[in-house]
């Protein structure tokens, strides 16, 4: 490590340390539980990020290597999203469902269309940034539709007594769950430049793209993240929506 990384680490390591304390210190005073959970995951993360960005080095011209590598994160997008609702085996094949068809259909329409040149960095960059949201907006959707049903059981359950389909007895509630677990990356799309400038378009700015090439690339990032969340968000309700009893709370 030569000294110029070093004079940069250091201060790098002490912000994000007092940042980490501000989280514990605030989380503490207010009685949340698992008030260390948000820094262990900042420390994971560094952790994390140091150990790919040594990876990446010999993956991102490999076109084999970055479809692993897309693989790997697939994985572990769906795992997390699984142990989320509660770990069986019927929501791990429900949000792996979801988050495959989601990150699937975007990728596909993105290199499909031309928006993007199929290239290895290409692929690695925006395939990262779909699966991280398919998994959350996965998450969000799935969770939203069993605290639901869970919060009107006593509807859903006189409908199902009418004879009335699972699907049909839930779709309102199906319907406001895929709503509510797109708002987050409705909200970001839409002030995308007015609140905060995004990941995709600063870094590629500081790739060295021209700011317009920047934000052909970030629009179609937008594009993408949104097409995969609907896609995802209604693939896992859909899935989930066949109830027989009422959802266990995880």
């Amino acid at each position: 490590m030569t000294g110029a990384v070093v004079g940069e680490l250091v201060p790098t390591l002490v912000g994000v340390l007092v940042l980490c304390a501000i989280s514990v210190a605030v989380l503490a005073v207010a009685g949340v539980p698992e008030r260390f959970g948000p820094t262990l995951a900042v420390l994971r993360a560094a952790v994390q990020l140091a150990a790919i960005s040594l990876i990446l080095t010999g993956v991102i011209t490999s076109p084999l290597r970055v479809g692993l590598a897309l693989l790997v994160m697939l994985v572990v997008a769906m795992a997390t999203s699984a142990r989320r609702l509660g770990w069986n085996r019927r929501h791990l094949a429900v949000v792996a469902a979801g988050i495959g068809a989601g990150t699937l259909v975007a990728l596909g329409a993105v290199f499909g269309s031309g928006a993007l040149a199929p290239t290895p960095r290409y692929l690695l960059a925006i395939g990262g940034i779909v699966v991280g949201n398919a998994m959350a907006i996965t998450t969000l959707s799935a969770r939203r539709f069993l605290e639901s049903v869970d919060e009107h059981w006593d509807e859903v359950e006189g409908w199902l007594a009418l004879g009335a389909a699972p699907q049909e007895a839930t779709r309102s509630l199906a319907r406001g769950s895929v709503h509510t677990a797109l708002v987050p990356s409705v909200d970001q799309t839409k002030t995308t430049g007015l609140v905060t400038l995004p990941g995709a378009f600063v870094g590629a700015i500081f790739g060295g793209l021209p700011p317009f090439e920047a934000g052909r690339f970030q629009i179609v990032v937008l594009a993408a993240i949104i097409a995969a969340g609907a896609v995802a968000a209604t693939s896992v309700v859909r899935l989930l929506s066949d109830v027989a009893q009422r959802p266990v709370r995880s």
